[in-house]
């Protein structure tokens, strides 16, 4: 139906930066908020930030003024700007979107929320 994919993880030194950008395909009609999770092993998955598709954004306070979400709506693409990377930074990161998406036929639209497979960051100390 709707079908994301991240790329730009990798390993970087602490205090580094790295950029991770999603997009999205299929049978979109509209893509309402586009979000990053990211999860660390033995712990659940959070959001990080979110941003709708006005561009309203909403972050976890662990990454505020470090990380910058931002999207291109002509594309279906998310990014995630991260800066001054920390080793609890570390995680796989998972892009989510919702929104509305045509049948096979085409003939009619349903909502859909997806997921990407997510990408590795790793922040070394």
């Amino acid at each position: 139906q709707v079908q994301l994919v991240e790329s730009g993880g990798g390993l970087v030194q602490a205090g580094g930066s790295l950029r991770l950008s999603c997009a999205a395909s299929g049978r979109i009609f509209s893509i309402n908020a586009m979000d990053w999770y990211r999860q660390a092993p033995g712990k659940q998955r959070d959001m990080v930030a979110s941003i709708t598709r006005g561009g309203s954004t909403n972050y976890a306070d662990s990454v505020k003024g470090r990380f910058t979400i931002s999207r291109d709506n002509a594309k279906n693409t998310v990014y995630l700007q991260m800066n001054s990377l920390q080793p609890e930074d570390t995680a796989v990161y998972y892009c989510a979107a919702d929104g509305i998406a045509y049948s096979r036929t085409g003939l009619s639209t349903t909502d859909f929320r997806s997921w990407g497979e997510g990408t590795q960051v790793t922040v070394s100390s």
